[in-house]
């Protein structure tokens, strides 16, 4: 159950993808864009993901109820989505500058499409893999059509329900994609940690039988490396420069030494995560020998009786048992012993 994306392999036994995602935290610089790609290859991270949209392809401009972000929500809030998309959209001329830049150092980079223009765009690109977003999990002739390039396709699960992941999944296999891996997602922004249900990327995997990764939106990397312990593949995170330059994502966004953090804590953890053996480790065998045991702790002569002011359980290793404490007490010595001498049957 692994998909590959690039040279990277993606499931359960390899290392967890780090992917930073740029989406409008160029603040429509293209020169910040490239900086933004320098900052990922610096930080360790092993992938960087763009959006591939103009305005009018992922919706129209029209100044309406419907087309404005409630008041409520905390970052776009009163907002118009297409002056929203205005702002945060990576022209299309951009995107062969940043693949290149990219690529000269060595990262994976992929998209996501949100029409066939874009699809059009990334294949002459010839991206490895694509990313469909939360909100078009539901646009299933947009599944079927990246599905149609063959490639491995990371689908945002933010929102969804079981039957509609299933739809989707269904979807992309019977198109002909080359892979899948699901992301658990909680499609706020930023999102609170008490939302993020971890616990559901296991149940994710079985259902589906697919690899299964986190897009997060929450503050810090926290949530992320916890999700690497539920089984997660791939973590997707915003990355900014600077939080304090503000931009479209700019508050839930990584900082460069955040997203090198991300990067470092999640091997870590991937790596704790081990076997299910019990027992001494490798590591541990020098350990051994400072564990507890019975010594003699006073000198002794012959005949003299084993009481507990002469002999103890202390570290080092070497002695008896201290379980065989009490089965010694009361015995006594067969030869005289000196102070330090782990006890053995032999002595008394």
């Amino acid at each position: 159950m692994t998909v590959s994306i690039g040279p990277h392999r993606v499931g359960p036994g390899e290392r967890p993808l780090v992917v930073a995602e740029m989406s409008g935290n160029h603040n429509g610089s293209l020169d910040r864009a490239l900086e933004i790609v320098d900052a990922v290859a610096a930080s360790g991270a092993h992938a960087l993901k763009l959006q591939t949209y103009r305005p009018d392809t992922i919706t129209i401009d029209v100044d309406a109820e419907a087309f404005r972000i409630s008041d409520e929500h905390g970052l776009w809030g009163g907002e118009n989505l297409y002056r929203l998309f205005e702002r945060a959209h990576t022209p299309y001329e951009w995107h062969e500058p940043i693949f290149e830049r990219a690529r000269r150092h060595g990262l994976t980079v992929f998209s996501s499409p949100f029409d066939h223009t874009a699809v059009e765009l990334l294949e002459k690109l010839d991206v490895p893999a694509y990313k469909i977003a939360s909100s078009e999990l539901v646009d299933l002739p947009l599944i079927r059509l990246v599905a149609s390039t063959g490639k491995p396709m990371v689908i945002s699960t933010g929102m969804a329900t079981v039957g509609e992941i299933d739809a989707a999944v269904r979807t992309a296999r019977e198109g002909g994609a080359g892979g899948i891996v699901l992301l658990a997602c909680t499609a706020s922004y930023p999102a609170p940690p008490q939302d993020s249900n971890l616990r559901r990327i296991p149940v994710l995997a079985d259902t589906f039988g697919v690899p299964v990764g986190l897009s997060d939106h929450t503050p810090g990397i926290g949530v992320p490396v916890a999700s690497v312990a539920l089984g997660a593949c791939l973590i997707e995170k915003h990355v900014t420069l600077r939080r304090t330059d503000g931009g479209v994502d700019s508050d839930f966004s990584l900082e460069p030494a955040e997203l090198a953090a991300l990067t470092v804590e999640s091997e870590r953890a991937w790596a704790a995560l081990g076997t299910t053996h019990i027992g001494p480790t490798p590591t541990e065998r020098e350990g051994l020998r400072f564990r507890r045991s019975l010594f003699v702790v006073a000198d002794v002569r012959a005949g003299d009786p084993v009481t507990a002011a002469n002999v103890r359980s202390i570290r080092p290793a070497g002695g008896l048992p201290p379980a065989d404490l009490d089965k010694v007490l009361g015995r006594t010595f067969a030869s005289d012993v000196s102070r330090g001498t782990p006890l053995s049957w032999d002595l008394i």
